[in-house]
């Protein structure tokens, strides 16, 4: 793994200070901002953007095309499916600036968000939850649920 515990394609951009448990991957195009912290034996896909302040357990896998914005927590062996997308202001504007209005998500440990879900922030995602693929979560999540459509329902 070279100079640091983990492995990091040479594509990929890892800004300072971040911190990065022995043992993860991060492969092609990815972006990891400073003070991001990632825990041990992850594995990033590729195109995966982790913004500074999010904070990922052990053994989280992230697929492919998925962006982490401040206020995301993964709690370890969080599955994050591709291109599965997490919001962070509730009232997005263009010309509005919404940084302290950011609203942070938490996802439990042990939980699976499928393909193309989208994650409305604010919001907690149980332990060992499912959330189906395409689905769109809109509220809190209860512990070991299956959540499935638009909007995810149990």
């Amino acid at each position: 793994m070279g100079e640091h515990a983990y492995f990091a394609h040479p594509s990929a951009f890892v800004d300072e200070p971040s911190s990065i448990g022995v043992g993860t991957r991060i492969w092609h195009f990815c972006h990891i901002s400073a003070g991001a912290t990632i825990g041990e034996r992850c594995n990033l896909g590729q195109n995966v953007f982790v913004a500074g302040e999010v904070q990922i357990g052990n053994n989280v896998k992230i697929q492919n095309n998925v962006a982490l914005y401040k206020g995301v927590t993964l709690e370890r062996n969080v599955f994050c499916g591709p291109s599965c997308v997490f919001t962070n202001v509730l009232t997005p504007r263009a010309f509005v600036e919404r940084k302290d209005e950011f609203a942070p998500t938490l996802v439990r440990e042990g939980a699976t968000i499928g393909a193309n879900a989208t994650i409305v922030c604010g919001n907690t995602l149980g332990a060992f939850c499912m959330i189906a693929a395409g689905a769109v979560v809109t509220r809190d999540v209860p512990d070991h649920a299956l959540m499935a459509g638009v909007p995810a329902r149990r």
